[in-house]
């Protein structure tokens, strides 16, 4: 591509860095890469309307796109998601089974489970997943759920009366790998989509209970690249054939590295061997591509709680590379968070810190929480490096997800697509919180006060 030819492509995104992000310049729809195209469900630049809640919207439609790739499969799909609910989807694949079409499908073993079924796990949040679950298919409201009303509502009844091959991560005889945190599909050898969603409507659309919420903030990459779909059928093939590897059962596979027309991608999945080098694993490729930061790091993450990443972060910022972050309010301010070390602090759990832990000599105050509707989260998993390299996938930025959780993570070289990300990433932080808050402050100094107790 030559430089005419880059700038045609990336003007509207100048366009709107020259002009602010309050500007109504940034309804202007970005260019998509004909081969990685990006789709976010809180993008201004585009609206939809929710198939559940029948709410008119700004964003992208991720379920829309889920299913328009299924509905085109001629000869496979493969998923993989930890958890998936909305029936659209799973009508989708059971149309494609009843056609024909080789459907298989792989979950978390915690949210494999029907109506009816005895309802699995005790803890406050897999209660309320039930209850959403509930009210997907109580569709007349009234706190009864009819045999018809489960057969529309219940995405894992409709893929088993559609005969749907499903298994989990107990598949293997274990109890289940610490999470099967995959969200990806494989279509006719060819199609990729990978997502930061769980395919929910709290994931997605919103909250089916709050009109206010407009669903945790998520991405979704689909990639036209059978040499990708064979990487990614592999993964997949473990976990389904045979022993039905997950997590460490599976073999180490180091990075992979496929050219998609004129975009390179490294392509990983998790977990390694804690006992590995860390270089080896997907928290190390992570690392090793923040390394190549000569301007900027911009990060939209769930959780941050690695500290072998934190501290790469740390030498590029000594070297004059601007980070800037925002991160989930409810772990931003966790012992764990490496958040507080960028901000230069520490938080102590019980009078514990965390092992390794260190704050950053020089703390930046380019670090804080967006402002989100009540309810919803901040579930993205990305990083845009100098505006042309991004960082997403499944993949949090954990010890877990490193060295414990099935889960893959993709570096995609490319300015067009980096653009997108890096939109996503002014609209959250455009109105952050950042620095050190009045709350974390309070925390801080309540666990001295107790410690000093002690």
């Amino acid at each position: 591509m030559n430089f005419r030819q880059l700038f045609s492509t990336l003007f509207p995104f100048l366009l709107v860095g020259c002009l602010g992000v309050h500007s109504e310049q940034k309804l202007i729809s970005l260019p998509q890469d004909p081969l990685v195209q990006v789709y976010f469900n809180h993008t201004e630049s585009s609206q939809y309307q929710e198939s559940l809640r029948q709410q008119q919207r700004k964003g992208d439609d991720l379920e829309q796109q889920i299913i328009e790739a299924i509905s085109t499969s001629k000869s496979s799909v493969d998923v993989a998601v930890q958890e998936l609910r909305l029936p659209k989807i799973a009508q989708a694949l059971g149309e494609r089974q009843k056609a024909g079409v080789k459907v298989r499908v792989i979950l978390e073993n915690t949210y494999n489970y029907s109506l009816g079924e005895s309802q699995p796990g005790k803890t406050a949040r897999e209660a309320a997943k039930y209850d959403e679950l509930r009210k997907l298919s109580d569709r007349n409201q009234d706190g009864k759920i009819s045999v018809q009303e489960a057969q529309q509502g219940d995405a894992l009844l409709i893929l088993r009366n559609a005969k749907v091959p499903v298994i989990d991560d107990t598949a293997d005889g274990s109890k289940g790998s610490d999470l099967m945190h995959h969200k990806f599909i494989v279509v006719d050898d060819r199609t990729i989509i990978v997502t930061s969603a769980n395919f929910t409507s709290s994931d997605i659309h919103g909250d089916l209970t709050n009109p206010d919420s407009t669903g945790n903030a998520n991405n979704l990459v689909k990639i036209d690249s059978p040499e990708l779909a064979a990487i990614f059928t592999q993964e997949f093939n473990l976990m389904w054939n045979g022993d039905r590897a997950f997590g460490l059962k599976k073999p180490f596979r180091p990075p992979q590295q496929v050219q998609v027309g004129n975009i390179t991608i490294d392509v990983q999945f998790s977990p390694t061997s804690s006992t590995s080098p860390f270089r080896q694993s997907t928290n190390g490729l992570i690392a090793k591509t923040l390394s190549t930061s000569s301007q900027s790091v911009d990060l939209a993450l769930f959780v941050f709680s690695d500290q072998n990443i934190a501290n790469t972060l740390e030498q590029q910022s000594l070297h004059n590379v601007k980070i800037r972050a925002v991160i989930e309010p409810d772990f931003i301010y966790r012992p764990y968070s490496e958040a507080l070390d960028m901000m230069g602090v520490s938080l102590s759990n019980k009078c514990k810190y965390e092992a390794n832990n260190h704050p950053w000599l020089q703390p930046i105050t380019t670090v804080g929480v967006p402002q989100l509707f009540k309810g919803d989260l901040l579930h993205h998993k990305f990083a845009v490096i100098d505006k042309s390299t991004v960082i997403t996938g499944s993949h949090n930025w954990s010890e877990s997800a490193n060295t414990s959780n099935d889960e893959n993570l993709l570096v995609i070289h490319s300015l067009t697509v980096a653009a997108h990300y890096q939109q996503e990433f002014e609209r959250l932080y455009s109105n952050a919180q950042l620095g050190v808050s009045e709350r974390l402050q309070q925390k801080i100094q309540k666990a001295q006060k107790q410690c000093v107790k002690g």
